[in-house]
């Protein structure tokens, strides 16, 4: 085993022509007042990484071009389409209009594990809340759904964009399982 060189990793890896052209996972994500610049640079990375479709950023969640998210995303708010959208209510009313099931990735009295996807549940919209306050009751009155993340330690959530990386990464290991059968 050697680790791959640079030149090495960019042979398997897409173009940005390629990427703005090749069909994607049928995921997208729903960004909800989330306060950290650096952790919607980190989303963007993410959903680059896994293909996802697109990025829907609302209410006051910073949006690129900022010098804060490109720290962090690495040129990814180039290779994933994203579009703002203010009132997040609006937003997920065109999601579910584009056929999207829109799931929130919140604790609820509902304990749906993120690893329970299945065929009915794409195309979907992950929607990610606020670092402090999640999402708010009015936002997931709207949902289709939720899911969560089991929390085994002390705290009761992880950082946003890790929670973004293991949800849509899971999401996009069931969708490609289903897809093979």
């Amino acid at each position: 085993m050697k680790k791959l060189l640079h030149n090495e990793i960019l042979l398997e890896r897409l173009t940005l022509e390629t990427a703005k052209s090749i069909k994607r996972h049928p995921i997208s994500v729903m960004l909800y007042d989330i306060r950290s610049l650096y952790n919607v640079g980190s989303i963007f990375r993410t959903c680059d990484a896994a293909l996802v479709e697109k990025i829907y950023i609302t209410g006051f969640t910073p949006s690129p071009p900022r010098p804060e998210i490109e720290k962090t995303a690495l040129g990814a708010t180039e290779s994933v389409p994203w579009e703002y959208i203010k009132n997040p209510l609006k937003a997920i009313e065109k999601i579910k209009y584009d056929g999207y099931k829109v799931i929130a990735l919140e604790l609820t009295d509902k304990k749906r594990l993120y690893s329970s996807l299945n065929f009915s549940d794409y195309p979907c919209c992950i929607v990610l809340g606020n670092e402090i306050t999640g999402i708010d009751d009015e936002i997931l009155a709207v949902c289709d759904d939720a899911i969560e993340i089991p929390m085994f330690g002390v705290k009761h959530s992880l950082n946003v964009s890790v929670a973004a990386g293991i949800a849509i990464f899971e999401a996009v290991k069931i969708y490609r399982e289903i897809e093979k059968k």
